[in-house]
């Protein structure tokens, strides 16, 4: 089976440097919050053009995190997207705040710029974008909706370590942004971990002590926090990892070229586009069609794995049925969530494999 993705590949690719690196990790004795993760925050700063990053336990508290350090709670709104994974929501619901869905562009997929200020109120806090796929979102209209409102802008940029708009990399538009660590994510690690970003000294600080129960100094505690904090040994695998993470992500790039070459005569498919100034990092390689359910038959019998992303829009989840949302109030994110599919992309699918995909796709459109 060819695997969606690899993460297993990836890691072996490291394996010697990271054997080299545990022998001194293990004896170093310090595994919590120690220099790698010092070392690690200052370098993913550099790389994303901020002044701060703060690594936390994973991507999800990493938003949790943030919105508590940004004072986000009861009785406040967030705009954010519905086609995205829970956690977006589900960190605005942990923090007593309501998740408000707005609609997405059916091109890109993230959230659409132009239905965001029918959807402010009162109420409205933040923004969330989400820079869904590796793709990012238009920061520039969302910006300029955001300080005309007074709204604060938190990025989910979970899937999209490395993707840029306009040459500056996702991450370092907003307020703050959150990240994840998730073995299969561009920059992941062999288990959770997840990273803030933020040029805001001040909020650095916040989340600094939110993530360690609170604390400013061993054993005082200034407010009620998390138990949130990044393990050296993952630390030490994401600054491997960091060595490599450019030449992965352009060789996502490149594979996400010869899809779109293979199959961009094949009418019936929607391939993933970059908009203008807009260079995203293909976490996941979404096609859509109308004809879904036979595709994935085909190429799961030909040894091609597959994901939907995702089957369910958030406004329509059962966990947020008490918000009121109907079938057809989102009516793109609902049509995405029939449509689309991800077939396998990552730095280590080989061109053979992939050329084996696309056969597939070509022998299904000679059937029909």
């Amino acid at each position: 089976m060819i695997g969606l993705s690899d993460p297993s590949r990836q890691f072996q690719s490291l394996q010697d440097e990271l054997l080299r690196d545990f022998e001194a990790f293990i004896g170093g004795g310090a595994y919590i919050m120690g220099e790698r993760v010092a070392s690690l925050e200052t370098r993913f700063a550099e790389k994303i053009g901020t002044l701060e990053a703060i690594g936390v336990a994973n991507g999800t508290d990493a938003l949790i995190v943030t919105l508590d350090a940004l004072g986000i709670g009861e009785g406040d709104e967030v705009i954010t997207t519905p086609f995205t994974f829970f956690a977006t929501a589900e960190a605005i619901s942990r923090r007593g705040a309501t998740p408000v869905f707005v609609d997405v562009d059916p091109v890109t997929y993230n959230i659409d710029p132009a239905r965001i200020e029918d959807a402010i109120t009162p109420k409205t806090r933040a923004i969330m974008p989400v820079h869904l796929f590796g793709l990012p979102a238009d920061m520039d209209s969302i910006g300029s909706l955001a300080r005309k409102n007074g709204l604060l802008v938190i990025e989910d940029a979970c899937q999209a370590f490395g993707a840029q708009l306009r040459g500056r990399p996702v991450g370092s538009f907003g307020h703050a942004a959150c990240f994840s660590f998730f073995p299969t994510k561009n920059l992941g690690t062999m288990g959770d971990g997840g990273m803030i970003s933020t040029s805001d000294p001040e909020l650095a600080a916040t989340i600094r002590r939110l993530r360690h129960h609170g604390s400013p100094k061993k054993y005082y505690h200034d407010t009620i926090g998390y138990n949130s904090r990044l393990d050296e040994l993952h630390a030490m695998i994401l600054l491997a990892a960091m060595n490599h993470i450019d030449e992965w992500n352009e060789r996502r790039r490149a594979l996400a070229d010869r899809y779109r070459a293979a199959l961009g005569e094949l009418s019936d498919l929607d391939l993933p586009t970059e908009p203008e100034g807009a260079r995203g990092v293909y976490h996941l390689y979404c096609i859509g069609s109308d004809d879904r359910a036979s595709l994935l038959s085909a190429l799961r019998q030909a040894g091609v794995q597959t994901g939907v992303y995702y089957p369910c829009p958030l406004h329509l989840q059962q966990a947020y049925r008490g918000l009121g949302y109907r079938p057809g109030d989102l009516p793109v994110a609902e049509r995405l969530s029939e449509r689309l599919f991800a077939v396998p992309l990552h730095p280590f699918l080989s061109d053979s494999e992939q050329d084996h995909i696309v056969s597939v796709f070509l022998k299904h459109r000679r059937s029909i």
